[in-house]
């Protein structure tokens, strides 16, 4: 049987699935779609899968080639989705299965493919596994999460920190026993290295799959097996502390969390899940939550083509900016961990302060970093709104809704900022998001930067991100090519990128001032279409201002 009538045997009678391409995903454009905060169609002030669907032409427009849907299932919201009580069906606060086809539908019928958000390695206490588990030690399910007895003095099994802050242990007074909790005390861990567990998680993946999605963004997937022996985490020094994964006031921080995630019998379980992606020529994306290992720890599982073909690091997620010099050592270290690795870059997600702030980017910086991650080796996630430029918000304690925030203000502000509403129409109540009130507010400073507003501006960063992105579609070396070593002098930092049968050569002002530049030897042409400076024939040095690129193309 053809691959392609596989899938169409494998799919549920009704879904279109697009044409079957096993390598769609390398070099793609993935779009991040934070449901909460996209669009209201029911007035709720929450945005819905209804929603999603009539706003993805907008993502079409862009160049995205897929969007990846942060989870919608069933869940009590302690961490907006993230503890997930049913895998398998859509919380009415965002639809029906039925929306969720239609954002399917809708979708494929628009050439973008669909990724969604599976947290496989924590459920919500609410979810029936763990309302079995938590009954007695030798129910069918006991052995389903991970519990663990007290020590001797009635404290937790060992030293190991919840990334939300305190003891990653929680006290079950029905067991007499502790269980993990990497995150939220409502968000138990599952123990994968009980195998009926993982039959299950491959069962949710299937019914997935079966519906017609192209691929999985997985979360924490560094997360999913403890340490069977339950050891302690050495402590790390503290000019080794790295907060791009938990904030500074944070004692997580504290360690080097050794044995509480990154084991190796993970291996094992994603080459498992790539083979049930396989027959669908389906695709997924891990991140990777670690700030010593993250870069090494992808390598592991995206090399050798049988496990996750991407994972995204927090490299160019953290606090500091991506300079030119912080650039060359991460494509240095990765080119050393494993080069046929393959990463997928972002500069913003749901979880992080939206770069142009955290990094204190003018609008001509955040347009120099929009082209330059569409030159990079690997895929580009974008997240919801970075295409406008919008700022992190600014919002008031009594506007938080983030349990994480609220446990550490004011010193760390929590995530909601990054989560406020997608703004459509500049002048529409709630930037056109909803007619009732957002469940977290719209920020004034956000209103100007509407898509409606941009729409017509040819200068504006909306249009540029679309420039720069069909761009990066129209070079199939910047797609799928190898990458040069980098090259860095002080804000310059240059490399070319090779396949396809051409190469790409792109040099990048990342600061302020201004940086000379040698040009390439050879008979290169100016490329880009206005996102790189000019460069007349038989040019052999060239200056580049603030933010400014250059970018030439030769055949190979």
């Amino acid at each position: 049987m053809a691959e392609g009538a596989m899938s169409d045997v494998l799919l549920r009678p009704g879904v279109t699935a697009l044409p079957r391409d096993p390598d769609w995903w390398r070099g793609a454009v993935i779009y991040q779609i934070y449901p909460r905060s996209f669009q209201d169609t029911d007035a709720n002030g929450i945005g819905d899968l209804a929603g999603i669907a009539e706003r993805l032409p907008h993502v079409a427009r862009l160049g995205a080639d897929a969007v990846w849907i942060c989870p919608f299932f069933h869940s009590p919201m302690k961490d907006f989705g993230y503890d997930v009580s049913n895998y398998c069906d859509v919380d009415p606060m965002f639809g029906t299965l039925a929306d969720f086809d239609r954002v399917v539908a809708v979708a494929h019928g628009l050439g973008l493919r669909v990724m969604i958000d599976l947290v496989l390695s924590h459920t919500s206490d609410q979810h029936p596994w763990f309302q079995e588990s938590r009954r007695s030690r030798d129910n069918p399910k006991a052995d389903w999460y991970v519990w663990a007895d007290p020590k001797p003095d009635g404290t937790p099994p060992n030293n190991w920190l919840s990334v939300f802050g305190g003891s990653a242990w929680a006290w079950h007074p029905g067991r007499e026993q502790y269980y993990l909790h990497n995150f939220l005390a409502s968000q138990p861990d599952l123990n994968l290295h009980c195998p009926e567990v993982q039959e299950a998680l491959l069962d949710v993946v299937r019914f997935w799959l079966q519906r017609g999605v192209d691929g999985f963004r997985l979360d924490t997937i560094n997360f999913y097996f403890a340490d069977k022996y339950l050891r302690d985490n050495p402590s790390l020094p503290k000019e080794l502390r790295n907060d791009s994964i938990a904030p500074s006031v944070n004692p997580y921080n504290h360690q080097l969390h050794l044995f509480s995630k990154n084991q190796p019998e993970n291996l094992d379980f994603l080459r498992r899940l790539r083979a049930e992606m396989e027959p669908y020529g389906a695709a997924a994306v891990g991140e990777v939550g670690d700030a010593q290992r993250g870069l090494e720890i992808m390598a592991e599982y995206t090399s050798g083509g049988d496990k996750v073909q991407m994972c995204y690091p927090f490299e160019l997620l953290q606090p500091a900016r991506a300079t030119a010099r912080l650039l060359c050592s991460t494509f240095e270290r990765l080119g050393r961990a494993a080069p046929d690795a393959w990463p997928c870059w972002s500069y913003s997600n749901h979880d992080t302060v939206r770069h142009p702030t955290r990094w204190r980017l003018s609008p001509a910086a955040v347009k120099a970093y929009a082209t330059l991650l569409m030159c990079l080796r690997g895929s580009v996630c974008l997240y919801q709104g970075e295409e406008l430029g919008l700022p992190e918000a600014d919002l008031a304690y009594e506007d938080l809704q983030d349990p994480y925030g609220i446990a550490f203000w004011p010193e760390f502000k929590g995530r909601d900022g990054a989560r406020t509403p997608m703004v459509w129409e500049a002048g529409s109540l709630n930037g056109g998001f909803s007619v009732a009130r957002p469940w977290l507010p719209v920020p004034q400073a956000h209103l100007p930067l509407a898509v409606d507003a941009q729409e017509n501006d040819e200068e504006s960063v909306l249009n540029h991100y679309r420039k720069a992105i069909a761009w990066r579609r129209r070079h199939p070396a910047l797609r799928i090519g190898v990458q040069s070593p980098m090259i860095s002098a002080g804000d310059l930092v240059e490399f070319v990128r090779i396949g396809g049968g051409e190469q790409v050569f792109v040099a990048a002002n990342l600061g302020e001032g201004r940086a000379p530049l040698v040009l390439p030897d050879g008979d290169w042409q100016e490329t880009g279409e206005g996102l790189g400076i000019p460069v007349a024939p038989g040019m052999r040095e060239a200056t580049l201002g603030p933010w400014e690129l250059c970018l030439m193309v030769r055949p190979a």
